[in-house]
C-alpha cells in the first residue's frame, strides 16, 4: 500500500497527498523540492504562486542579461513569514511549474469528482 497519492511531478520536485489508514488526506499537500518539504493547505499554495509571480516582477530588470539564469540567487518570499528561499531564475521557473501544475491538478480533481460528477 502506498503511503502517498501523487498530484504532480517535474524534474525539480513533486507534490502529493499523504495517506493515513487507507484514506487520502486532501486538506493539505506536501510540496517537496530542493531538499525541502512544505506541508501546505490550498490557500498557502495559492499564496506561494503569488509570491513566485511577484518575484518575477521584482527581478524583471535582468530580463536582457545573458547570465540571469545562472549568475546569482535571490530571495523568494514564501507564504510562511519565517521562510525565504534562495533561488536562481532556472529554479524559479521549475518551482513555478510545480506550484501551478499542483494547483491545476487539485482544481481539476475537485471539478471531476465534485461539481462535474453527474
Amino acid at each position: 500500500m502506498q503511503t502517498i497519492k501523487q498530484i504532480y511531478i517535474n524534474d525539480f520536485g513533486t507534490s502529493f497527498y499523504w495517506r493515513k489508514e487507507n484514506k487520502v488526506i486532501v486538506d493539505k499537500v506536501q510540496l517537496v523540492f530542493k531538499e525541502m518539504g512544505f506541508y501546505c493547505n490550498k490557500l498557502e499554495i495559492e499564496q506561494f504562486k503569488e509570491c513566485i509571480i511577484e518575484s518575477y516582477n521584482v527581478n524583471s530588470e535582468c530580463a536582457d542579461c545573458e547570465l540571469k539564469s545562472k549568475c546569482y540567487k535571490f530571495l523568494l518570499k514564501t507564504p510562511f513569514s519565517q521562510i525565504d528561499l534562495a533561488v536562481t531564475m532556472q529554479e524559479l521557473d521549475k518551482l513555478k511549474d510545480l506550484v501551478e501544475g499542483t494547483i491545476f491538478k487539485i482544481n481539476l480533481d475537485d471539478y471531476l469528482y465534485g461539481v462535474g460528477m453527474n
